[in-house]
């Protein structure tokens, strides 16, 4: 495989995606940080060079970029058992791989992003206003999740899959973003489940 460089921000779960993803499967990464709360992604060297849309993470390959945290996941384990073979529950394990996208990430991530990164007194009205409907959303998609982990240890499937590896990387954060993870016991033990992984790292590692 090619040398590969993670342009990240490291306190990013969708970085955490990435680098949680090759330490399972023992891929080697050299690691560049981007400060977005000083808009070191929003530079011209950055755009020009790195990704036009100005988001990390972006996962280099030799000389090709792939941004997008679950498209650089899946290149990472193409061909390895975190990509599921059977049929349905590959499509299954994308099925919430788009849940993350759609449902979970944009209220539990943006919600953590406000609070714990640019503080709730420096929001705008239109954020403040957002509040308690991604709240709402964030605590619905944590009861959906915790209903279908209440009778499997997996999202899909008999064993770890990137839908687990990419939906975990903001929920076992998500009482930074102020969700009482108690709430929802399922949950927790599958956080717990898939941080005793062989080869886990840790966010802040």
């Amino acid at each position: 495989m090619e040398p590969m460089i993670l342009h990240e921000y490291a306190p990013s779960g969708n970085c955490y995606k990435i680098r949680l993803t090759a330490a399972l499967l023992g891929l080697p990464l050299d690691r560049r940080h981007y400060d977005i709360m000083h808009g070191e992604t929003r530079t011209p060297a950055f755009l020009d060079h790195i990704n036009p849309n100005g988001r990390i993470p972006v996962l280099q390959i030799g000389d090709r970029l792939l941004p997008e945290s679950n498209a650089a996941c899946w290149y990472l384990a193409s061909g390895t058992p975190l990509i599921l073979q059977d049929r349905f529950e590959q499509a299954d394990m994308l099925r919430w791989m788009f849940f993350e996208q759609y449902n979970h990430e944009p209220n539990i991530a943006t919600l953590r992003f406000w609070k714990a990164f640019i503080g709730e007194e420096q929001l705008t009205s239109s954020q403040t206003a957002q509040i308690a409907g991604k709240r709402l959303a964030g605590e619905a998609a944590l009861t959906l999740m915790d209903d279908h982990l209440a009778q499997r240890r997996y999202f899909s499937g008999e064993a770890i899959s990137l839908a687990d590896i990419c939906l975990y990387a903001y929920t076992h954060v998500a009482d930074e973003a102020g969700f009482d993870l108690s709430r929802w016991p399922a949950v927790q033990r599958w956080i717990a489940a898939i941080a005793a992984t062989p080869g886990y790292v840790a966010l802040d590692a």
